[in-house]
């Protein structure tokens, strides 16, 4: 797809979709399920994104795999706005903007991603999952000490567990693998309404921001299951030149 079509292609999504667009920028991202990792990590990302910033220079949109009641649960649990979030049925309009279906060895969904997982055609997800155990000094933390964590309604903790062996200020040991756990509790919790379709457990996401003249000013393609950024240590760390 050329760049020219690529535009026209974003300008229309954004005025078809009927997203809230009154900003000069606009992020565009397209997840694959809305019960995949990355959906989940990136739309609690943004959301906390949102909160913190004035974003007076950009709307944000969201496009995943999806139907209405697991579009409803997921705002709810990422906070993420529903007004800015379109679900669809299939992965038509991620092809047609270029994003990665991700591995296919003609066996399904699950081997697929199961193979991903393990890093095949997904060289860099084992590095993601290893830096969630280990931590990562040049990562931001994410749990403040009175954040309450519940895990499968036995173990409950605060945010205080992760300060009083490792201090503050960075990504702690365990701490990301904490939060992506939490995650994963909640799309198993309602696996039908978050994955409509195994067969595109293997889709990935890709991001674009368009400006006031819907030219695309950024844009990244995922190829790995966790690495929905360029730079997974700061991974809204793109979006700080557009606000």
């Amino acid at each position: 797809m050329t760049s020219v079509e690529l535009k026209k292609v974003l300008s229309n999504l954004v005025n078809d979709f009927h997203f809230e667009n009154s900003k000069k920028n606009k992020l565009i991202v397209f997840v694959g399920l809305l019960g995949d990792f990355d959906s989940f990590e990136y739309a609690i990302n943004l959301s906390k994104f949102a909160n913190s910033n004035n974003l007076k220079n950009l709307d944000i949109f969201f496009i995943a795999i999806g139907n209405e009641k697991g579009k409803e649960k997921f705002c709810k649990y990422t906070g993420f706005s529903e007004k800015n979030l379109k679900v669809v049925n299939n992965n038509k309009l991620h092809q047609i903007v270029g994003a990665s279906k991700g591995l296919d060895i003609g066996l399904g969904g699950w081997i697929n991603m199961a193979l991903m997982l393990m890093g095949i055609g997904s060289s860099r997800t084992i590095i993601e999952v290893i830096r969630g155990y280990t931590g990562d000094k040049s990562a931001n933390q994410i749990y403040d000490d009175n954040d309450k964590i519940n895990l499968f309604n036995t173990f409950k903790f605060s945010g205080k567990l992760f300060g009083r062996p490792f201090g503050k200020g960075y990504l702690r040991p365990f701490e990301l693998a904490t939060f992506r756990l939490n995650n994963m509790i909640e799309i198993f919790k309602s696996w039908k309404d978050y994955m409509i379709n195994t067969e595109y457990l293997p889709q990935r996401s890709c991001t674009f921001i368009i400006d006031q003249n819907d030219d695309v000013i950024f844009k990244y393609f995922s190829k790995d299951i966790l690495n929905y950024s360029k730079n997974m240590k700061l991974p809204l760390d793109f979006l700080n030149q557009f606000i």
